[in-house]
C-alpha cells in the first residue's frame, strides 16, 4: 500500500521522459530521510541521478512549501557566484504525483548537519565557516534586477511585514499558549528598528546543513532549500545564522551555544559578523539584539508549524516531533535575550 509520500514511478517516469532533455528510464526513487517542509527524493534513472523536490500533502498553511519559488530563485541565480544546481523542470501539474514539484540535477558532496563540525580538522572547520561567510556575502550582493528578481518580494519594511506574517502563521498553528513567545512578540512589535531602506535577495533559511560542500574540499557546490527566500533585509539572514552559536550542542538542532569554539577554529559571533560586513563593505550593525531576537521569534513559528504537521499526520521526517519540541524554548531563548539586551 503507498503512503501520501510513496512516489507512483511508472507515471512520474513518463512525464519526465517527455518533459525533461535526455532523461531516461527511471527505475528508482528514495526519500531523504531529512528535510522538515518539503519532501525530497533521491531520483535514480538511465541517464543519471536527480533531485525532486515537492509540496507535502495535506491541508498546507497559506504560502507555505512553495517549491516554484525554489525552482525560480535557484535558476535565476545560475549565472551569479551564489553556488545552485542546476534546475530541470518546474511541474505544476497536481494530478502526476498529488502536488507541485520541481527536478534539478544531484549534487554529489557533503552536508554537515552538526554545527560543531566534530569530524573536521581544526583548520578545516576555519575554512567551512569563512565558506559559509563568503556565500552569504556574494548572496546578499546579488543585483536582483540583473538576475531578474526585482519582483521576487515586497521591498521596504521587511521586518515589520516579517513579524506580521510570522505572528498569523504561528497562530494558525498553535497548540497551545506559550509564555515565552507572547512576551516576545510584544517586545519585538515594541522594538521595531526603522527601515533602513536595504534591499537584497534574502535565502530565509541561511544555516549549516543548508549547504552541500564538496567532498574534497571545503568549497561550497550548492546553497539549498530555498522556499522561505524572498527579497529581504541582509541582517535578517546573517542574524538567523548566527542563533547557532547561541542554541546549545544538545539541542535537536545542534548548535554551539555549549562548545569552545576557539578550541575547535570556529570564530565567534562577532568575529563571524566582522568578516561579513567588511566583505561587504559595511560598518558597525545596529540593533543586532532585535535581529536576533527576531530570529528565535521566526524560527519558533517555523518549528511550531512542523509540529503542528506532525500531529496531523503530514510532516515529512520522523524528526518532526523532536524539531516540533525546540519551538517552545527558543521562544525562551528570544525573550530571554531581548530582555537582556545582548
Amino acid at each position: 500500500m503507498m503512503s501520501n509520500f510513496d512516489l507512483d514511478l511508472a507515471t512520474l517516469g513518463r512525464y519526465l521522459n517527455a518533459n525533461i532533455e535526455g532523461f531516461r528510464a527511471l527505475h528508482a526513487a528514495e526519500k531523504f530521510a531529512g528535510g522538515q517542509s518539503n519532501p525530497t527524493y533521491l531520483l535514480e534513472a538511465e541517464s543519471g541521478r536527480y533531485v525532486l523536490r515537492r509540496k507535502p500533502p495535506g491541508n498546507l498553511l497559506k504560502s507555505a512549501h512553495a517549491v516554484d519559488r525554489e525552482y525560480r530563485v535557484m535558476k535565476a541565480l545560475a549565472p551569479t557566484p551564489v553556488p545552485v544546481p542546476t534546475m530541470r523542470l518546474l511541474c505544476e501539474d497536481e494530478s502526476v504525483i498529488g502536488s507541485m514539484f520541481y527536478v534539478m540535477d544531484f549534487l554529489d558532496g557533503r552536508i554537515f548537519w552538526d554545527a560543531s563540525l566534530p569530524e573536521q580538522s581544526r583548520a578545516e572547520r576555519a575554512e567551512i565557516y569563512d565558506a559559509m561567510n563568503r556565500v552569504l556575502a556574494d548572496l546578499h550582493n546579488v543585483d536582483v534586477y540583473a538576475a531578474g528578481l526585482e519582483n521576487y518580494g515586497k521591498p521596504g519594511n521587511y521586518f515589520e511585514r516579517q513579524l506580521s506574517r510570522w505572528t498569523k502563521q504561528y497562530r494558525a498553528s498553535e497548540t497551545e499558549t506559550v509564555d515565552a513567545m507572547e512576551a516576545l512578540i510584544i517586545w519585538l512589535e515594541a522594538n521595531l528598528p526603522p527601515d533602513d531602506g536595504q534591499v537584497c535577495l534574502a535565502h530565509g533559511d541561511f544555516r549549516l546543513d543548508n549547504m552541500m560542500f564538496a567532498k574534497d574540499s571545503t568549497q561550497v557546490i550548492g546553497l539549498l532549500d530555498w522556499e522561505l527566500s524572498t527579497l529581504g533585509h541582509p541582517y535578517a539572514d546573517l542574524a538567523y545564522q548566527c542563533m547557532q552559536w547561541r542554541i546549545p550542542g544538545d539541542a535537536a538542532i545542534p548548535g554551539l551555544g555549549s562548545v569552545d569554539r576557539s578550541a575547535l577554529g570556529i570564530p565567534t559571533e562577532e568575529e563571524y559578523v566582522e568578516q561579513y560586513c567588511q566583505r561587504r563593505g559595511i560598518g558597525q550593525i545596529e540593533n543586532w539584539t532585535f535581529y536576533v531576537a527576531f530570529s528565535f521569534f521566526r524560527l519558533s513559528a517555523i518549528l511550531q508549524g512542523v509540529y503542528k504537521r506532525a500531529l496531523d499526520g503530514n510532516a515529512s521526517s520522523q524528526k518532526a516531533m523532536d524539531y516540533g519540541a525546540l519551538a517552545k524554548p527558543l521562544a525562551q531563548m528570544g525573550i530571554d535575550l531581548a530582555e537582556r539586551g545582548a
